[in-house]
C-alpha cells in the first residue's frame, strides 16, 4: 500500500473555517497560553479579529499589521500577532514570482472564516478527518493524529461520530485502518510512476508508520533535525532518493542502484519539471546544499538537463 493513497484531493482554500475549529485554540487563548500577557489578553486578542478582517481586506506584510495591532498592545504586539497569524484565519498570498524565498511574507484575511461560530470543533475533527482519508487514506488514527496534532481521545470521537461514513479496513500491519465508505485504492500490485516530489509535501507528512511512504533506511536521510524533509525521488511509491535544481537542469540521486527503465522514468519527469521550472528561481532550495555537500552513502546520481 506503499504508494497508493489518493492524493490532492483532501482540503481546499475555503476549508479554513473548520480547520481551525478543528485544530487550535482561539487566537486569544493562543497568545495567553504561549506568552502569559494577563487575563485580558484572550478577550482583547480575540476582539481585535474583526479589525484585523478589515485591514487584511487587501494583502499587508507581517511589518504592517504589527504596526495596526501596537496602537492596542504595545510592547506585547509582535508576540499577539504571532497567535493571530498563527490561529486567526488569515492566509499568505504570493508577493512575488513563483517558488522564492526572497520576500516577505504577506497576509490576507479568509473570505470564508471570519465570523465563525464557537463550538464547532467537534465538526471541525470530523471535516478535517474526512478530507485527510479522501487525500490519504486508508490511514489509522496515529496517522491523523500525526497529521494534525490532535490528541487520540478527540480522534476516538470523531470516528465514532462519523458512523458509517468511515468504515474500517484491511492492512498489512497490526494497527487499524479507517477509510471513506466506498472509496477505492489500487490492487498492491498495481505499478506506481516515478515522481518528483518538493519539500515537506503532504504525501511525505501524512503516516506515522514507517515504510509507509519513506522507508526506515533512509528516514534519517530525507527527514533533518530540523524536522526539515528534503525534495524526493518517489519509485514504486516509496523514497528511493532526492533532487535538487542545479544549473540548467535537475540533479538526481538515488540511495540504491536503479535500473535503467526507472531512471529514463525520472528523467522524464525532470524534464516536465525543468520546463516548469525555467521562468522561476533555479536555486529556490540553494541553502540546502550543504545536505548535498556533505553526501549521501551508497549512490548514484544523474543531471538531468532541461
Amino acid at each position: 500500500m506503499g504508494g497508493h493513497s489518493r492524493r490532492g484531493q483532501g482540503c481546499s482554500p475555503r476549508s479554513g473555517r473548520w480547520l481551525a475549529e478543528g485544530t487550535g485554540p482561539t487566537p486569544g487563548q493562543a497568545a495567553t497560553h504561549e506568552h502569559g500577557h494577563g487575563p485580558q489578553t484572550h478577550a482583547d486578542a480575540d476582539a481585535l479579529l474583526p479589525e484585523l478582517e478589515e485591514f487584511l481586506a487587501q494583502p499587508r506584510t507581517g511589518a504592517e499589521v504589527e504596526e495596526e495591532v501596537t496602537g492596542r498592545f504595545g510592547e506585547h504586539a509582535h508576540r499577539v500577532w504571532w497567535a493571530l497569524r498563527t490561529y486567526a484565519p488569515i492566509h499568505h498570498v504570493p508577493t512575488s514570482g513563483p517558488w522564492s524565498f526572497t520576500q516577505p511574507h504577506a497576509y490576507l484575511a479568509s473570505p470564508t472564516a471570519f465570523g465563525a461560530a464557537p463550538g464547532e470543533a467537534a465538526a471541525g475533527v470530523q471535516r478535517l478527518l474526512l478530507a485527510y482519508l479522501r487525500a490519504f487514506g486508508p490511514a489509522s488514527a496515529q496517522d491523523f493524529a500525526r497529521f494534525t496534532l490532535l490528541g487520540r481521545p478527540v480522534i476516538t470521537k470523531a470516528l465514532h461520530e462519523l458512523g458509517d461514513q468511515v468504515v474500517r479496513v484491511a492492512g498489512p500491519g497490526r494497527a487499524a485502518l479507517f477509510d471513506l465508505a466506498g472509496a477505492t485504492v489500487p490492487a498492491e500490485d498495481t505499478p506506481a510512476p516515478p515522481r518528483l516530489l518538493p519539500m515537506w509535501d503532504s504525501t511525505l507528512l501524512a503516516h506515522a508508520v514507517p515504510g509507509r511512504v519513506v522507508p526506515q533506511e533512509y528516514r534519517p536521510l530525507v527527514v533533518r533535525r530540523n524536522g526539515d524533509m528534503l525534495p524526493c525521488l518517489l519509485v514504486d511509491g516509496q523514497v528511493a532518493g532526492v533532487w535538487r535544481a542545479v544549473d540548467g537542469g535537475l540533479e538526481l540521486t538515488a540511495f540504491h542502484k536503479l535500473g535503467k527503465a526507472v531512471w529514463q522514468g525520472l528523467s522524464e519527469e525532470a524534464e516536465k519539471l525543468s520546463a516548469l521550472l525555467a521562468d522561476r528561481d533555479p536555486a529556490a532550495y540553494r541553502r540546502y546544499g550543504h545536505w548535498w555537500d556533505k553526501g549521501f552513502p551508497g549512490v548514484e546520481s544523474t543531471i538531468v538537463k532541461g
